[in-house]
């Protein structure tokens, strides 16, 4: 496996962004490591709280969210996935599966030896936080889903969706600042926008982000599906306290808080909350006011 990994000097003094990289490795399913970068700030001995982003954002997309988080007393812990951030990127698209990126996170999870966990995520940060709590039940107290989804194939995808999936396909320049800031409502600057491009110095170290969209399961064919539907069936039972908190303004992920609310047996009784004036990237747009919504929620036990 041919691996990138980005030059430090790309993410010296991004605007917010002043913790201090962390590191572990991971098996890259082919007989070498992958480095896996992640955030770990607060008391080390407070139960964590675990930020998973999604897609093309990094642990940047935390940014206004870890210090009130930290501030109510948490350890906060924000991975990069392997293809973002400060992680490292292999550079051929096929290097990347839904199970692999599973498989990664399951294993920097394990590894970091976390326990009593608050999960956190949104995008594809659910696509695999809500695998990886499925897979180890016992080690979360509660969880927030915010603008994401666990899809196994059996319903069709929305116009949305298929509209992102079309354009990040065919466009011939993958342009991970622009996606983010079209998909915030908040205008963004130019210096935030360099940001989210930083892990990317050019094309070939976008293979992880181009393959994402293509990875979501849309039929029942779709390799995740049958892992997909067992983590359902866990996530049927789990009694723990589980929260949505999706964004007002999200035409990919509109409407679909409704299901977790109705089938997963924690979520029943909680207060689900509408993030007002919030796009895809929620975190962007309202951070704090969606960390005030977790800090919240700790709190009520």
């Amino acid at each position: 496996m041919k691996v990138l990994r980005t030059p430090d000097e790309r993410f010296d003094n991004l605007p917010g962004y002043n913790f201090s990289p962390q590191y572990l490795f991971v098996d890259d399913c082919e007989g070498g490591e992958l480095r896996l970068h992640y955030l770990d700030e607060g008391p080390a001995g407070a139960p964590p709280v675990l930020l998973m982003h999604g897609e093309p954002s990094w642990s940047y997309l935390y940014r206004k969210m870890i210090p009130p988080l930290v501030q109510a007393g948490h350890r906060v812990i924000a991975l990069d996935l392997i293809g973002f951030g400060r992680s490292d990127k292999p550079s051929e698209r096929s290097d990347y599966t839904y199970a692999r990126h599973v498989g990664w996170v399951q294993s920097a999870f394990d590894q970091l030896n976390l326990d009593n966990v608050t999960l956190v995520c949104q995008d594809w940060g659910g696509l695999i936080g809500l695998r990886l709590l499925a897979s180890r039940p016992g080690k979360f107290a509660r969880a927030v889903a915010a603008n994401t989804m666990l899809p196994t194939g059996e319903q069709p995808p929305g116009e949305a969706f298929l509209a992102w999936q079309k354009f990040s396909q065919e466009v011939p320049e993958f342009p991970v600042g622009k996606i983010i800031s079209g998909a915030v409502t908040c205008e963004l600057s130019p210096d935030v926008v360099a940001a989210y491009d930083a892990p990317f110095p050019d094309e070939a170290f976008k293979a992880g982000a181009r393959q994402f969209p293509v990875l979501v399961p849309t039929s029942i064919d779709d390799p995740a599906h049958a892992d997909n539907v067992a983590a359902w069936e866990v996530l049927k039972r789990w009694d723990k306290p589980f929260l949505t908190a999706f964004s007002d303004s999200d035409p990919v992920t509109k409407g679909g808080e409704t299901y977790f609310q109705e089938v997963i047996p924690g979520a029943q009784g909680q207060p689900h909350t509408t993030i007002k004036m919030g796009g895809h990237f929620l975190q962007e747009d309202q951070g704090e006011a969606l960390a005030d919504v977790v800090n919240a929620f700790i709190a009520a036990g």
